[in-house]
């Protein structure tokens, strides 16, 4: 059992990936939403993540849809994490989708239709569904097994019984391979779900108890099912109206289906008479519309398809069948849109189903893209008055000293005090980001020396390998005119605004 969990923990680690933001978890606040020095991966701007906790209470609460928060800061003073925290403390069920201003203009859709795209991943439908359910003791599993490879497919037989019915159902290859995957034996209590097929396993019957002397402690024990084999159960399926909008509006699906038949997986199970016994077949499921789903080739989505499904979900509303989940929309460099998006976006934010917009800027007073104006931040003074602003200051000394410990653990990388002391400095002479990509660097260095701890000389040659914005900036004062167009740099005030970015 322990090289099981062995083998396990290391095919973990092997497909794990680091992120930029992979250490946050949260926003790191105490129910009085009062910011903790440093939790769950959070450090510093108390301020910052104080408002973010009272807009995520107003959130939770459902009271603040299609209204929008701005964070603005300077570069590496965690608006990204803050957003990221955000999204983590919303929980799974809630939608987030996130995004960077440039894409808009590297797409082959419109900026509009790609913002409305946007809008709709982050706006979630809870939808509540009666579904039947196949629930029932395991007597007896039979597998029939082809002699020759490559002949017909394997079939079997499936022997379920509560207190007062048995059954045997014939099986198909999907369900034999689910079976397996399960490990259903006899004395198991299952559930069939008959919309999608899924298998899933509720424990052993008591019956079966005493058949083994040694089980696991993980083992549940539960009484046979009574009444009758197949029961109608209510499932909740939650999914974005973006989702709803690709599987209704690809290839020839031209009308709304309805979740209830579009949303099941890839293979249904559908019942039959065979002989005078029931049948468990798998019967295709896919659609042009599921297709899209996995390869993102969505296209432009017809103002119809987006109409009766907006009619549908609001009819479910009415009918207790469905919710609507507003979620978060996080536009990163929100300077790069242009005035067609923002237009787009005053207009969105009136919607009554729009989700909250969260957008972020390191820009200061620039010229609105598009128009030969300037503005705060570079969006349109009409649409900055529709946003709450929260402001994010520079890290302390301290408080980056804090960010690097966390990001040490994250990556894996131990490091003696003295490199800690002097990562920290470059960290504020230079910046924080520049300071993260060292960790790993010198990592490299200290396994190219065979040491086991990050020691100063491998920081250091890391750094001498490495320039930062300034020191780049200086080499370029000095070497200008052997690169390139230097004539670019020598034209009037280029220079001023050169030895401004060295100082």
């Amino acid at each position: 059992m322990a090289e099981l969990k062995l083998s396990e923990s290391r095919d973990l680690t092997r497909i794990e990936r680091i992120g930029a933001h992979s250490h946050i978890r949260g926003l790191g606040l105490d129910s009085a939403l009062e910011a903790r020095v440093v939790s769950e991966g959070m450090v510093g701007q108390a301020s910052a993540r104080k408002a973010a906790g009272v807009i995520l209470q107003m959130i939770k609460e459902g009271k603040i849809a299609g209204r929008g928060v701005l964070l603005a800061g300077q570069p590496g003073t965690g608006k990204t994490a803050i957003a990221m925290g955000m999204a983590k403390s919303l929980g799974q069920e809630t939608p987030f989708a996130m995004m960077a201003g440039s894409e808009l203009f590297s797409l082959e859709i419109s900026k509009t239709e790609a913002l409305m795209q946007a809008f709709r991943k982050a706006i979630g439908v809870r939808i509540k569904e009666e579904t039947e359910v196949i629930e029932g003791e395991v007597v007896e599993v039979q597998i029939d097994r082809p002699a020759v490879s490559g002949a017909a497919s394997k079939t079997g037989k499936l022997t379920l019984k509560t207190t007062e019915m048995e059954t045997v159902y014939d099986l198909g290859a999907k369900m034999i391979e689910a079976l397996g995957k399960e490990k259903v034996q006899s004395g198991d209590v299952i559930a069939i779900d008959k919309a999608s097929g899924k298998i899933t396993k509720l424990g052993r019957s008591f019956a079966r108890s005493r058949d083994y002397d040694a089980v696991g402690p993980q083992t549940k024990f539960v009484q046979c099912p009574d009444g009758e084999l197949q029961k109608r159960k209510e499932v909740v399926h939650c999914v974005t109206l973006h989702e709803i909008d690709v599987i209704n509006s690809s290839g020839s699906m031209r009308l709304f289906y309805g979740v209830e038949r579009s949303m099941r997986l890839f293979y249904g199970v559908e019942r039959s008479g065979i002989n005078g016994k029931h049948a468990l077949i798998p019967g295709p499921r896919w659609t042009q519309g599921f297709l899209a789903l996995f390869t993102g080739d969505t296209g432009e989505i017809r103002a119809e398809v987006r109409e009766q499904i907006d009619t549908k979900v609001a009819e479910w509303r009415e009918e207790g069948k469905a919710e609507i989940v507003p979620g978060v929309l996080f536009i990163d460099e929100v300077h790069m849109l242009d005035i067609e998006c923002f237009s787009f976006l005053n207009r969105a934010l009136e919607n009554e189903m729009a989700p909250i917009l969260v957008v972020a800027t390191n820009r200061g007073i620039t010229t609105i893209r598009g128009t030969n104006y300037k503005s705060p931040h570079g969006i349109p003074i009409d649409l900055l008055d529709r946003l709450l602003i929260i402001s994010t200051q520079p890290y302390t000394e301290d408080e980056i000293r804090k960010i690097l410990d966390i990001r040490c653990q994250e990556e894996d990388v131990e490091m003696s005090e003295d490199a800690k002391v002097l990562l920290t400095k470059i960290g504020v002479e230079a910046s924080l980001r520049y300071a993260i990509h060292l960790i790993t660097a010198a990592s490299l260095a200290c396994q190219k020396r065979k040491g086991k701890l990050v020691e100063m000389e491998d920081i250091s040659r890391v750094y001498q390998l490495f320039l930062d914005v300034k020191r780049s900036t200086q080499y370029l004062m000095e070497y200008q005119n052997q690169y390139m167009f230097n004539e670019v740099l020598t034209r009037e005030g280029d220079e001023d605004e050169a030895t401004a970015m060295h100082s």
